[in-house]
This record gives structure tokens, sequence and C-alpha cells, in this order.
């Protein structure tokens, strides 16, 4: 799942970790088949944003009579401090649990606080899910799965077909691919509707500087949880990147999910956006008056990465382990990741999907009704891994985020700033 405003929570995370041995969990029918049994079984499961697993969870009642599930939905923030603290306490977390994908690494190091689902089944299921998402799913050592795979938010380009018009570059998605298909073609693009139109190409610094970041095999740490900084990092260079494109002009300065952002989105006040598939769910409801003007095309495969999704996992705590598992594995099997596409716009990671007809023949009547579906289907597969993020990325990205702002904004030194936020991220890891 998405989370619109990423919030860095990661004081209670050294807690945690401090206290993995203080407790643990009483699964009392982790070696029996729920379903062999007429127990009455109540599962609380945690999620944040707008998933419509309620309704699933009804259907799945319906099947299993046995089975209630409580479904307790909250804030993406809210969702994971709550978790935190309640797996910090020993005591009130829930049977089952989403976890955010930017926010999975601060939980791995309480692995003792969640059921290794290949005790469970997950085997039986793995090679039904993209490989880079079920191995982010992982320990380090590849023998502990914490979750099973919900969304993914594989990237693509997002442009205004009136405004590349007239600029005079393609409109077909299969040729702006064609055409945009280097980090240098981008650059060129982005010129020339700056030379054409007067508007900035991306809309804002962030944005430029993800383009690179996203697909990093690395992001701020290293796994170890060291500094990842160094001149010659993958940050650097999306860091240099976002600076470039800057220095040509082709940056705007909309700040995503701001009200200024927003409107440029409906009014076309920039051409191009780098954004995940469950973007386009929130321009057909947020910009009616850019309806039939925006298009999507591949990225660049330098710049193939993903942004946001999910993970379902069963906390230690839990009493009925294998109803857990049974329940989410069905809720996340390629049939079930179909009707979360299709109702709440959640892109599967289960590839098979990608070649049902219901996904395929998707036409969006926002984007002028293309199938926008098999353009973010082509983008995940060509997805080479998420990078580790460890407990403090958000408060690191931040800083990092301020300097190049101080660059756009200010016209401040980019090697200084860059050399001021190392040294703030460097503060920030030894605390």
């Amino acid at each position: 799942m998405k989370s619109l405003k990423k919030m860095a929570i990661f004081g209670i995370s050294s807690l945690l970790a401090l206290s993995l041995a203080a407790c643990s969990g009483n699964n009392e029918d982790a070696t029996s088949d729920p379903k062999d049994s007429d127990e009455e079984i109540t599962l609380d499961f945690w999620t944040f944003g707008a998933t419509g697993y309620e309704e699933l969870a009804k259907e799945y009642e319906k099947e299993n009579t046995n089975i209630k599930i409580k479904v307790k939905s909250s804030e993406t923030a809210d969702h994971h401090d709550a978790l935190f603290t309640a797996l910090s306490a020993g005591s009130g977390a829930p049977d089952i649990a989403m976890l955010e994908i930017d926010q999975f690494d601060r939980f791995k190091v309480a692995q003792d606080r969640f059921e290794n689902l290949y005790d469970l089944g997950a085997n039986d299921v793995k090679d039904q899910y993209l490989d880079w998402k079920w191995k982010s799913g992982e320990n380090t050592e590849g023998d502990f799965l914490f979750g099973l795979p919900t969304d993914i938010g594989p990237k693509a380009l997002y442009y205004r077909t009136d405004l590349f018009e007239e600029a005079g570059l393609p409109t077909d998605p299969e040729e702006v691919a064609a055409l945009i298909n280097s980090p240098e073609e981008f650059e060129k693009a982005g010129l020339q509707v700056k030379e054409k139109t007067g508007k900035p190409f991306v809309d804002s610094i962030e944005m430029a500087f993800r383009a690179y970041l996203d697909a990093a095999g690395t992001a701020y740490l290293t796994p170890d949880n060291e500094l990842n900084l160094g001149a010659d990092s993958e940050v650097k260079k999306a860091y240099d990147y976002a600076v470039r494109l800057n220095d040509l002009g082709i940056v705007g300065k909309f700040e995503m999910w701001s009200p200024e952002w927003a409107n440029a989105v409906n009014n076309g006040e920039f051409a191009a956006e780098l954004g995940a598939g469950w973007l386009k769910g929130w321009m057909e409801g947020n910009a009616p008056d850019a309806a039939g003007k925006w298009n999507v095309a591949t990225l660049p495969t330098e710049f193939a990465a993903n942004w946001g999704g999910s993970y379902i996992a069963v906390p230690k705590e839990t009493k009925h382990a294998q109803a857990a598992y049974d329940f989410i594995e069905w809720l996340v099997s390629p049939e079930n990741q179909l009707k979360s596409f299709q109702s709440h716009g959640l892109f599967p990671s289960a590839q098979s999907v990608y070649d049902m007809d219901e996904f395929k023949s998707n036409a969006d009547e926002f984007f002028g009704g293309q199938a926008t579906a098999p353009v973010f289907a082509e983008a995940a597969q060509d997805i080479a891994g998420i990078p580790y993020k460890g407990e403090k990325y958000f408060p690191i990205h931040n800083e990092i985020l301020n300097a190049l702002k101080n660059v756009q904004n200010e016209g401040a030194d980019p090697e200084k700033e860059w050399e001021a936020a190392v040294k703030r991220a460097q503060d920030l890891l030894n605390r």
C-alpha cells in the first residue's frame, strides 16, 4: 500500500530489538488444521489504507464458518506505531498484520516476534509471486519468511499528451517508451518540453532524485546498518542526477501531495511524473479536468523500480497461527489479488494475474481508454529488487531531500549541501 504522508517512527525500534527475549507467543494450533476443527476462532487483522480486505474477509467467513475475522484499519503511521508498541510490550498484537514495504526493514530486527511462514506452508505458494517481491519478505539468510506478498508499486512514466504534442514529442505510449529509453533521452525530452512549452518536465526535485534512488541496489544503509553515502555510492549518483536536471531547468517545485501539486496535475503545469501504479487511482479521483490528457509508458530500464506495496505477517503472539496463515494465503491468492486490483487498485504481485483477460483488458477511461495495467506489469518484471532501507530510512531521506531543496530554492552549493547532509545522517545513525 502507498503511504501519502511518510513519517519517521523509529524511537520504539531500539526498545523492540532489546526486548526480543522478554516474551514469546503461544500458538495453540500451529500443528493442527483449523479446517478440520469446529472450534470458533476469531482473528484480529490490522490493516492500513484502503484495501477492501473487509469485503474479502466476509467472503472467507462464509466459506469457513468457524472463522471470524475482525479487521481494524488505521492510517499508515498510526498502524505501524501501534504495532511497534504492541510487539515491544509483548501483548496486544493482532493475529495478522500488514507491513508497508518502507517500514518493513525496521520490523525485521524483531524476527522472534513473528511466525516463520515457511513453517506454515508458504513454500507451497512461493512460485506464484514475483521473485524480487518474495525475497524481500525474507530474512537475510533466506530461511525465514516474515510476510506473504500483497500489492506492489512498479513505477512508470505518466505524461501529459497535450504537452508532449505541443513539444513535438510522440504521444503513443509505445513510441514514447521507445524514444525515452535512457536517462540521457529523458533529459533531451525534458529540454524539448521546456523549450516548446515553457513548463517543467518533472514535477519536483524529489521525483528527479528518486529516478535513480528507487532503482538502486542499496539505499542509505547497508544491511549491516552502516552509512552508504560515499562519493561513488548509488545515492550520490541519484543526488547528482537530480542536481543536473535542476541545472537544466526542467524540474518544477510542486511537492507531491501538496495542494499546489494537485492543481498542477489537474491543470497541466508539468509534463511528466515518475509514479507507481497506485498513483493512477489518485489521479482518477482527484484530477477531473485532466481526464483524457494523461498516458502511461514504461521508464528507461535504469529507472525500473518499485515504490510502495505491503506484506501480511503473523505475529508470534497469536494463538491461531495456522488459521491466520490459511486466511492470508487465501487473501493474497492470484484470484483475490485480481479482485483487490479491480476494486481498490492494489497492483498484483502474483504474476499469473498479468495474463488474465480481466486484467489485460482493463481500459482506463481517465487515460483516454489506454489499458495501463500491462504497462505496469511489464515494469514490474523489469525490477531487479528492493533496496535495503533500515529503521532510519525516513530521517536520512529527509536530510538528503532538504539538501536538494536548498540547492533548488536557495542556489546553495550542491557539494557543500551533500557533505552537510551526510554529516547529519551520520549523527542520526550514531544516536
